[in-house]
């Protein structure tokens, strides 16, 4: 986390699993603030559940990701990564962070 700028770490937003239990060695150490969602609240982060529902596209639920190589990870994230997304105004998050870190 400690490689992006400031800017772009600003909080982090967690689910109430277990890494509840490192969440203030995680924000001192980082500088960031911690929130957590509510339970049974996916809608609290809206991003992820999203970017979870996308991966399904690729493999579902309880897929053994140890079947796959390296390079086909990677191949979807590259994919997901330039996948033009609404909130974004239709940019990609890749085109997303460049912007930003420019």
């Amino acid at each position: 986390m400690m490689k992006f700028p400031r800017l772009l770490r600003k909080s982090l937003t967690w689910d109430r699993g277990s890494e509840l239990k490192a969440h203030k060695k995680f924000s001192m150490a980082t500088d960031m603030d911690v929130y957590f969602c509510d339970p049974h609240s996916p809608w609290q982060r809206g991003s992820n559940e999203n970017t979870n529902r996308l991966l399904r596209d690729f493999f579902p639920k309880k897929t053994d990701l140890g079947g796959y190589t390296q390079k086909q990870l990677n191949d979807v994230a590259s994919r997901l990564n330039n996948r033009p997304r609404e909130t974004l105004d239709f940019l990609s998050p890749a085109v997303k962070m460049n912007e930003l870190l420019q």
